[in-house]
């Protein structure tokens, strides 16, 4: 059963971002993650959140899901992401 990250976000400091942006990147290839929402072109209907960013990365597994959010790659991500967003994070099991 496939498994999802699913982050809702608004970025800031864009220096940490991009280094969030390619360290995570490099996590996702490694589990063969695949993005299927990146959040360009969305546009907010008559319901808006807090963040103005949807990010959709699929996984095989949820096994896989959490081997990648736990690897020390993603774990580096994650410390330049603290210091340049403010998001909602899940990682869900699929249909």
């Amino acid at each position: 059963m496939p498994a999802y990250f699913v982050v809702r976000c608004t970025y800031g400091d864009m220096d940490h971002y991009h280094r969030y942006e390619k360290l995570a990147g490099l996590a996702i290839t490694e589990f063969n993650g695949r993005f299927l929402i990146t959040g360009k072109g969305e546009t907010v209907q008559k319901e808006s959140g807090k963040h103005k960013k949807t990010v959709v990365v699929e996984f095989d597994s949820m096994e896989t899901a959490l081997t990648c959010y736990h690897s020390q790659t993603y774990q580096q991500a994650l410390k330049e992401i603290a210091l340049s967003a403010e998001r909602d994070f899940v990682i869900v099991e699929g249909l």
